[in-house]
């Protein structure tokens, strides 16, 4: 029963991506790329890419492409600012409201992503976020704090249980020896948590790569502006261009497969060192 339940969900999520390259298979502008006369040839061969090509001629999904690389970089950076000091925090110490602010960090977590965006839109109009509203509210700044927001709160579950996993024993010896808290995390725990932290930011990267809730309201789907992969796939539909929105899907995929790919062969090398 187990192999089962666990089988279908397997078969489910290859199932929708084979149907997805299906699709681009089929689809009509497979057969209107412009390809260089020494490749045309291998026009049956490259069937399944030319539908990404074709919506690689677009300007507005280029930007959206480059907008989204450079928004997911800077999320996942803030990410790991952030959830380091906050998951070592909660890891090791017990203070008062410990329980209260672990819980509250899941917040992001739990709640409908449309709902962290309203928050976020509501927040900036009061003072003193309500100064910085004209540059931040459907600007860029926008598309990286509403993923940051959602983000981060994966980034630091990741973490803290990294440091949870981490033995204790050479910290307090580094403690004994003389080494301030942060000298000890400096020189001991810090480099014991690169692998964790590589997966944090992995994380958040291929989190925010997906955020698309807080995106649309806080930062709006305003082409050539604010437009990210996800919102371009939901403004592609809009406008009825099933395979523009089919072939940006998949390059979503791509872009997370890759990621995931070189964390998991960069993390397995941090471990060996």
């Amino acid at each position: 029963m187990i192999a089962i339940l666990g089988g279908t969900y397997v078969v489910l999520m290859l199932g929708m991506l084979v149907a997805d390259i299906a699709y681009m298979l089929s689809s009509d502008s497979a057969s209107t790329v412009a390809l260089p006369g020494w490749l045309e040839w291998a026009r049956q061969v490259l069937r399944p890419v030319l539908p990404i090509l074709a919506a690689l001629g677009k300007p507005e999904i280029r930007y959206s492409i480059t907008l989204t690389l450079v928004s997911c970089f800077f999320t996942a950076i803030l990410s790991l600012v952030v959830a380091v000091p906050l998951g070592y925090v909660i890891s090791r110490h017990r203070f008062p409201g410990r329980d209260l602010l672990d819980a509250s960090l899941d917040i992001p977590i739990v709640l409908p992503p449309l709902v962290i965006g309203l928050s976020l839109l509501i927040l900036f109009q009061y003072w003193p976020l309500s100064m910085f509203s004209r540059w931040v509210v459907y600007k860029i700044p926008a598309v990286i704090l509403a993923q940051f927001m959602v983000a981060a709160a994966f980034a630091i579950r990741t973490m803290r249980a990294t440091f949870d996993q981490l033995d204790t024993r050479a910290e307090q010896v580094a403690l004994t020896l003389g080494c301030s808290e942060s000298q000890a995390f400096r020189l001991v725990v810090f480099p014991q948590a690169q692998s964790g932290m590589l997966t944090a930011g992995t994380l958040a990267w291929a989190r925010a790569l997906g955020e698309f809730g807080p995106l649309l309201i806080f930062a709006g789907a305003t082409r050539n502006k604010t437009e990210v992969l996800s919102t371009t796939v939901f403004l592609e539909l809009s406008i009825g261009d099933l395979e523009a929105a089919v072939a940006v899907s998949m390059l979503m995929v791509l872009a997370a497969v890759v990621v995931l790919f070189i964390a998991r062969v960069w993390g397995n090398r941090v471990i060996s060192l």
